[in-house]
């Protein structure tokens, strides 16, 4: 794969894995899996995986292609493989065969580890039995020790590379933000370690930081509720909007007096879901802001400033032409790449969004492609969106603009489609309301939880016209 973004960052610190990640006492307990898992332990399986990636031809500048679910293993040969200088490519278990074999033309990796594809769509981890083989493949291209992919929601993925460095930088972030968990405290996390929020944030974080992570045996709110009943400790969960949409659905929650809060990163939560959570947990709900390009870039863990959001420590934001433009020092793009998206030392989120400057809160927006003009009105189709969520006939709901706006609306009913015409007539003027409501059973998700938006994929979606 030719690389057209050339990293100039400092090279990969000696001895990184050991000193940021798994430092520590070796009693000390630093995941909540199937069983707890020590310090002691953990160093002794990245060691032992080391040893395994080694001989399948894993050595410094090497490349490798982690497909693997959430489980010991994940963790265990992505830590091994960045000890041995190694740069491995993250891909999502729930991808299918296709799409991995598509991934691996354009990543290319000397090894393949990768475990047989896991049964129980509600699992949250998984006890993976991995297989390692050589893969023709080649070295590292870039100083990158990550690469993932973005999430998809409105089109292809990008390869996104992180260096070390990088990922330490935004360790050091997490630690001087307010709110974040503490040693003393606990994770409870429900983001895939795959993807950013729960790689780093969830983690790595935790491992440097010394906050155990517990992952529920599955993403149901009975598993959810026992992971954080498991132990005293203050608990915070960390999820997307789809997992808050969970929680917040359950009438009459038990008493969870270690639960301190929830932190959920990816789309701004509605204002229905995130009443309904905070009347049935009281504690706080906060939110964070951030892309797979550098991780975190801006917080509000108190909900003190909903919708806006306080930049991370570091983080320069901008505005232009409406775009959110974030400073950083160097392309993440690896490969073919839209050259519109980092100019300049500015990498151009495509979001829509102010920035304050008397308090420097910025403000997301939505989708920059969300802005669009019908008759020569602006029409913000995230408002659009979320007026039809509110609707009680509505179970989930993507708006977009092809020629003209239209929605595609999960209903818990699919026969109350009128209803949800008359509604929208008395919510919305007639220049903002859909042209078409076309009604899906269930709205494409990304692995991460997020709302396809991409037109094909919705088309697709659509069922059988309700009678």
């Amino acid at each position: 794969m030719p690389d057209s973004a050339a990293v100039t960052e400092e090279a990969t610190p000696a001895g990184w894995v050991d000193d940021v990640l798994l430092s520590g006492p070796d009693d000390e307990i630093c995941l909540y899996l199937d069983t707890p898992i020590s310090r002691a332990m953990l160093r002794s399986l990245v060691t032992r995986r080391q040893e395994t990636l080694a001989a399948a031809g894993l050595g410094p500048g090497g490349t490798v292609a982690l497909r693997l679910p959430p489980s010991l293993a994940f963790v265990a040969n992505l830590l091994a493989a960045w000890r041995l200088g190694g740069q491995a490519s993250l891909l999502d278990y729930r991808l299918t065969q296709y799409e991995v074999d598509r991934v691996l033309e354009r990543i290319r990796p000397q090894v393949l580890v990768a475990a047989p594809a896991p049964t129980g769509a509600l699992r949250a981890f998984f006890d993976a039995s991995e297989t390692v083989a050589p893969y023709p493949g080649r070295p590292a291209e870039t100083a990158h020790s990550l690469l993932q992919l973005s999430s998809g929601s409105t089109g292809p993925s990008k390869v996104i590379g992180r260096t070390a460095a990088n990922l330490i930088a935004e360790v050091d972030r997490y630690t001087r933000i307010d709110g974040v968990p503490r040693r003393g405290e606990r994770v409870v996390l429900l983001a895939s370690m795959v993807h950013v929020l729960g790689l780093v944030g969830g983690l790595l974080y935790g491992l440097h930081a010394g906050v155990p992570l517990a992952v529920p045996e599955r993403l149901t709110v009975d598993s959810i509720f026992g992971a954080v009943q498991a132990s005293e400790e203050p608990v915070t969960i960390i999820g997307v909007p789809f997992h808050i949409e969970l929680l917040a659905s359950v009438a009459k929650p038990p008493a969870l007096p270690q639960l301190s809060g929830m932190t959920t990163g990816g789309e701004l939560v509605r204002g229905k879901v995130y009443q309904d959570f905070v009347d049935r947990y009281p504690v706080r709900l906060g939110n964070m802001y951030g892309m797979t390009e550098l991780g975190v870039i801006a917080t509000d863990l108190f909900g003190k400033h909903r919708p806006s959001l306080t930049p991370a420590p570091g983080m320069t934001l901008r505005t232009e032409n409406g775009e959110l433009l974030v400073a950083m020092p160097a392309s993440p793009y690896v490969g073919l790449s839209d050259p519109t998206r980092f100019v300049d030392g500015w990498l151009h989120t495509k979001d829509a969004g102010t920035v304050d400057p008397a308090s420097n809160l910025i403000t997301v927006q939505g989708r920059l492609d969300s802005q669009v003009s019908v008759g020569g009105l602006k029409v913000d189709l995230t408002e659009v969106e979320h007026t039809l969520a509110e609707l009680p006939q509505v179970a989930g709901a993507v708006v977009v603009y092809d020629g003209a706006i239209e929605a595609y609306v999960a209903l818990h009913d699919p026969t109350s489609a009128p209803e949800v015409e008359d509604a929208i007539t008395q919510r919305l003027a007639g220049y903002k309301r859909p042209r078409a409501l076309h009604v899906v059973q269930a709205l494409p998700r990304t692995a991460t939880g997020k709302l396809v938006r991409d037109k094909s994929a919705l088309r697709a979606a659509v069922g059988p016209p309700a009678t």
